[in-house]
């Protein structure tokens, strides 16, 4: 049991409680109530209220292991959370892949289905009172807003739509193993009172969603079926309702792959294992089994493919990353001995390096055996091969991506203050 404060806030489907007990957080709790139309039509859903705080809790559970930054702790119980307390910017950001909805009805002559590439980012006023309405980058720099004493300017909106594209790929990716396709999302982002950094807040359930099965609209599994209905009835309730469930279901397994994928670093000499070491940490960040192996081409060519066989014959997809200094012999051979990606990850010395690595970068013909100097690269080179059937490595990728992006962001407006 957790003791509650005050009421912070409360919305049409949740509350919002203060926890003395637990600094900085709060209890989001959600209602068995469901709304369209800024609460023009209401109804109160038997069980709603556990079906999102499911769907809401393993899907910021899947972008937190990702490496989103969210405002999410844990799930406290079957319709509630724990999480970071959040000033909220008052923005719905909206990510688009295929344009249908209220897109059709602002931009009049665009055909339902047309598809954006790269997704759609667009941003709404949270205004109930003027129907929510659509917002300018400009506008929402010149509105000069300030939540937990960080100021939204240029920086902080340009991080919220890269994140809002990345939030939308990555959600969009791991529904694609169920033959889903995520149609469109709503999102909302908060600043941490403690770390006053911009996190994902708030929920992303059902309501937040736009899901067709196999592409088809006539499938929709979200809150239109809801907002569609010509009559609200008890039965036309339980159908919505089933498709809640449907959704509350299935998005458990977007935690989950049946996809399998493991790397294997050859070192030629066990003086090479600080290196294959730092191959076997970046791995791990990608959420990859590594494993470490000694043998060398040149001594022992026998014992090398036996262990090329070994790992060949179990039916497990595997990388292999070839360690090996001076005269490479190592990748070569077994780039032209297996049908499995091999990288050449070379530890050069300073004395030899510049005349050594051309053993790894001018092969004999027939062999595709690309070469990185960098342990982390060579990891990642593995996770993107990986990824094309994986969407959770594919998910620590394109998160990481993102990091990135933002750490270089917040770089340059850290040294723009320092010469002003």
């Amino acid at each position: 049991e957790l003791k509650l404060g005050k009421k912070v806030n409360e919305g049409k489907t949740k509350e919002v409680y203060e926890l003395p007990e637990i600094p900085g957080c709060v209890l989001m709790q959600s209602k068995d109530q469901i709304t369209a139309g800024n609460a023009a039509r209401k109804d109160r859903m038997e069980g709603k209220a556990a079906i999102s705080n499911t769907t809401t809790s393993c899907v910021f559970q899947l972008l937190q292991e990702a490496g989103i930054k969210t405002a999410f702790v844990r799930k406290h119980s079957d319709t509630a959370f724990i999480a970071a307390h959040c000033e909220m910017i008052p923005i719905e950001w909206v990510c688009r892949r295929i344009a249908t909805g209220s897109f059709l009805k602002r931009n009049p002559g665009v055909k339902e289905g047309y598809k954006f590439y790269p997704p759609k980012v667009e941003m709404f006023y949270k205004d109930d009172a003027n129907n929510d309405p659509q917002w300018s980058e400009e506008q929402l720099i010149e509105a000069k807003f300030c939540f937990a004493g960080l100021a939204i300017g240029q920086t902080e909106v340009d991080i919220m739509a890269h994140s809002t594209q990345a939030i939308f790929e990555i959600l969009e990716k791991s529904w694609q193993p169920q033959n889903c396709t995520l149609v469109d999302l709503k999102i909302e982002f908060g600043v941490n009172i403690l770390t006053k950094e911009i996190v994902l807040a708030d929920v992303i359930d059902n309501d937040s969603w736009r899901l067709w099965p196999s592409g088809d609209r006539s499938q929709q599994k979200d809150k239109q079926s809801y907002r569609d209905l010509k009559e609200v009835t008890p039965e036309a309730l339980q159908m919505v309702k089933r498709n809640f469930e449907w959704v509350a279901e299935r998005v458990e397994l977007l935690l989950k792959t049946k996809s399998q994928g493991r790397v294997v670093v050859l070192m030629g000499s066990p003086s090479d294992l600080s290196h294959c070491e730092k191959i076997k940490k970046a791995c791990a960040t990608f959420g990859i089994p590594c494993e470490l192996r000694v043998t060398s081409a040149h001594k022992g060519p026998d014992e090398t493919l036996r262990i090329k066989a070994e790992y060949e014959g179990d039916g497990i997809p595997t990388v292999f990353v070839a360690v090996a200094g001076r005269s490479n012999g190592l990748g070569p051979v077994m780039s032209g001995n297996t049908a499995y990606p091999v990288v050449n990850c070379p530890p050069l010395s300073a004395d030899w390096g510049a005349q050594d690595v051309w053993s790894s970068l001018r092969l004999p013909s027939g062999l595709g055996c690309p070469t990185t100097l960098s342990p982390e690269g060579a990891a990642q080179f593995a996770a993107q091969i990986f990824g094309l059937g994986n969407h959770l490595v594919w998910a620590k990728l394109r998160s990481s991506m993102l990091n990135t992006w933002i750490s270089l962001k917040q770089a340059d407006k850290k040294l723009r203050e320092c010469t002003l």
